[in-house]
């Protein structure tokens, strides 16, 4: 089975998508109405940060997924399956602002772990779609101090996200 497979499945039988982006969202609604102002406590940021693993993860793949497509792939945005790139996208947005109303999200353990891992992916992302739209004849035009420098850059920001993330 190939992730395109896997997509094609999810498409057709869009409940259990549904149901999953619809149940994460209005459990931190759940949580923001009943633990109003208890949200830094230790039973409920542990709650808040399922939460945020449950909508963050799905939704940074969604958005590394369209910039792929749109970027790589060009796709055409006719072509935007909504349960598998915009659903995530919307669900991880709603629970991000309904968690951020009851607890300040750098109490909740390991959110700073999905920003190193959003600016990572960004980095990686950058360097191929810069590595993709290089020709040897840019370099002509282009000086080579700036692209090494530009490399320099992205491997920087590579590296402050595996840091941020915990890693070496």
């Amino acid at each position: 089975m190939t992730l395109g497979d896997f997509f094609e499945i999810c498409s057709n039988n869009p409940a259990i998508l549904i149901f999953y982006f619809v149940a994460v969202p209005l459990t931190a609604l759940l949580a923001l109405i009943l633990a109003r102002g208890e949200g830094h406590l230790s039973p409920w940021k542990y709650l808040y940060t399922a939460l945020i693993y449950l909508a963050c993860v799905p939704g940074i793949f969604a958005l590394t997924l369209n910039v792929y497509l749109f970027l790589f792939e060009r796709q055409s945005i006719m072509d935007t399956n909504l349960f598998t790139q915009i659903l995530p996208l919307i669900s991880m947005v709603i629970t991000l602002y309904l968690v951020r109303r009851n607890v300040s999200l750098d109490a909740v353990p390991g959110f700073d772990k999905l920003g190193g891992l959003l600016i990572m992916i960004i980095a990686v992302l950058s360097l191929m779609w810069i590595l993709d739209k290089t020709r040897i004849i840019a370099f002509t035009y282009i000086p080579l101090i700036y692209v090494v420098l530009i490399l320099v850059a992205i491997l920087v920001a590579i590296r402050f996200g595996m840091r941020r993330m915990g890693g070496s």
